[in-house]
């Protein structure tokens, strides 16, 4: 039986182009050779594809050789740009490409136009995971507790930003949380204490979307629960973060080395137990599949659970929560990526299945 051939897609055009590149590194030196044959395909900061073989390094792939993806399904081809030739036969995809472009939907909807199966969530489940607005009404939909927050658009912050400022103010109060509504790795996020940082902070998160979230920050403890599968999904023990930093920013996450991580985290059973249940209905509620890691909030004092936001393409280095999280309740990282690429390549059959003609009688 012959190697199934991978495709690792990562870089992309978002903020997060360089973390994209440290989980790819990392996933490939755990991906069995013995198994897999795989292809580095790196998107560019302009979006083009370049081709990459397992010898190269993920930072240098976007050097190599531009190609492209049919849009045909069942070609499952990459095909030089000059020239047409045939540069790699594909059966999966395993797309390690965060942030705008590569978990909001539009990777997963040019993949299912190719026919080619991918790990994660589909083109809805990607989409609503990555907006964290729609997200939250969705999870209050079902009953999940979320911390209250506003929206506010950018263009109603250029028409009347004393307006917005007051509205946040008076509806959410401070110490309050401004997010861009798409936006992942903390990137344009900001802890506002004083009133009168809220405004540059908010003009700061309209840079990376034009629908931004005022939060209500909550004196909390930072749980992460990983979730792990397509119809019958599985919880993993929870862990938790503690920066030593007053939040878990961008630089706390990358660059801090005091940021401890701790796996399992330190809970009673009661609080295990609604945690993972949460995390499921959240998978569930947001149209999960394959993977995702479920950020909650559990308050100080009082135990309140909030659920923060659902990831559905998570960092994926070995030392990454989502892997850790794994490690800890028994499937280590080498592991989890088998799952993966057979939870993907299950998917894939099960749409493949479907019927594309109407059937008449």
């Amino acid at each position: 039986m012959g190697r199934l051939r991978v495709g690792i897609v990562f870089g992309g055009r978002s903020v997060e182009h360089e973390i994209s590149i440290a989980s790819a590194s990392g996933v490939l030196r755990a991906l069995d050779p013995a198994r897999y044959e795989v292809t580095l395909i790196a998107i560019a900061q302009d979006g083009r594809w370049h081709l990459g073989t397992p010898d190269m390094l993920p930072e240098t792939v976007s050097q190599g050789e531009e190609v492209t993806l049919p849009a045909t399904p069942g070609a499952h081809t990459l095909r030089t740009v000059e020239g047409g030739q045939v540069a790699a036969e594909l059966e999966v995809i395993l797309p390690i490409v965060h942030g705008r472009g590569g978990e909001d939907g539009a990777l997963q909807g040019f993949l299912e136009l190719a026919g080619l199966p991918y790990v994660g969530a589909g083109i809805l489940g990607s989409a609503l995971q990555m907006d964290k607005d729609v997200a939250k009404r969705l999870l209050r939909a079902e009953g999940i507790p979320v911390a209250p927050w506003l929206v506010l658009r950018a263009h109603e912050l250029e028409a009347d930003a004393k307006a917005c400022v007051a509205r946040a103010l008076k509806e959410i109060g401070l110490p309050a949380f401004v997010k861009p509504a798409n936006s992942g790795s903390s990137v344009g996020i900001a802890k506002v204490k004083q009133a009168q940082e809220l405004l540059p902070k908010l003009r700061e998160a309209a840079r990376y979307d034009t629908k931004l979230l005022v939060e209500k920050a909550v004196d909390a403890r930072e749980i992460e629960v990983a979730v792990l599968g397509n119809d019958a999904p599985e919880a993993s023990a929870p862990g938790e973060i503690i920066p030593h930093a007053e939040w878990y920013h961008f630089e706390a996450k990358y660059a801090d080395d005091s940021t401890e991580l701790h796996a399992p985290a330190e809970l009673d059973a009661a609080t295990t137990r609604r945690l993972q249940q949460l995390a499921l209905e959240a998978f569930v509620a947001l149209e999960g599949a394959g993977l995702a890691r479920v950020d909650f909030f559990v308050e100080r004092g009082s135990g309140n659970i909030y659920l923060n936001e659902v990831n559905s393409l998570p960092g994926f280095t070995e030392v990454s929560m989502y892997p850790r999280l794994w490690k800890a309740s028994g499937l280590d990282y080498p592991a989890l990526l088998d799952r993966l690429i057979q939870l993907a390549l299950e998917r894939g059959r099960a749409r493949q299945a479907l019927c594309h003609r109407r059937e008449s009688g």
